[in-house]
């Protein structure tokens, strides 16, 4: 974290903002229910503002979603936290993310996991992320163009998988590069939409719904 944090001190005239405003946030999730401390610490040293459009940095650390084009968003920091801390649980050493995004999900992954594999559809916002993760000294995150829905097989299996975007139905070649008891946390539904959390034992899922959510839909196939 260290680190991390004194690379992105040097990057000035991109939306600074202040520690204060950081710890804020940190504040609001902790009494929205958030309790990891080292998910909690990677929020606070993240610049969440590095991933948006510069005209968007002033509401970087606002609890909301957040366009980024394409039509996908950045997700709430409160999302963001609950997903991590649920993956967490498990102590995963290498994880996989499916929807890479702004990366900003990635880059939080990557402060906290030794391995962080991520996949993206969208060539323009895959090549964004790579930027930004390349300028914060993240060296331990591979993000992919591919398709998410078939994961990565080349590199699995995975402790955890952690999708971004909500599909109908749960993926089957996901379950498949997921270990035995490694956890697989998605959105699941259309109009509906529930966090899920399925962990993989003696080879069956044991799913656990979490909260109603709004994601954008998994989309197959790259772009």
């Amino acid at each position: 974290m260290a680190e991390l944090l004194q690379l992105t001190s040097e990057l000035k005239g991109i939306g600074f903002t202040s520690q204060r405003t950081r710890n804020r946030m940190v504040d609001r999730l902790t009494e929205a229910g958030i309790s990891n401390q080292r998910v909690l610490e990677g929020l606070r040293q993240l610049p969440r503002h590095l991933f948006v459009d510069e005209a968007l940095s002033h509401r970087a650390y606002e609890d909301t979603a957040l366009p980024i084009g394409l039509g996908q968003t950045l997700s709430q920091p409160y999302i963001v936290a609950r997903m991590t801390e649920l993956l967490l649980e498990v102590e995963p050493a290498k994880a996989l993310e499916i929807g890479t995004g702004s990366g900003f999900q990635c880059a939080l992954l990557a402060c906290l996991l030794p391995e962080v594999h991520s996949i993206e559809r969208l060539e323009p916002l895959l090549e964004k992320a790579r930027q930004r993760l390349k300028e914060l000294g993240i060296k331990n995150a591979r993000v992919i163009h591919g398709d998410g829905q078939m994961g990565l097989i080349k590199s699995a299996p995975f402790d955890g998988i952690l999708v971004t975007a909500a599909p109908k139905e749960i993926p089957y070649e996901l379950t498949e590069q997921l270990k035995e008891g490694g956890r697989l946390i998605l959105p699941l539904g259309d109009k509906t939409q529930t966090l899920c959390v399925l962990d993989k034992k003696d080879g069956l899922l044991v799913r656990k719904d979490i909260e109603p959510v709004r994601f954008v839909p998994l989309l197959p196939g790259a772009c």
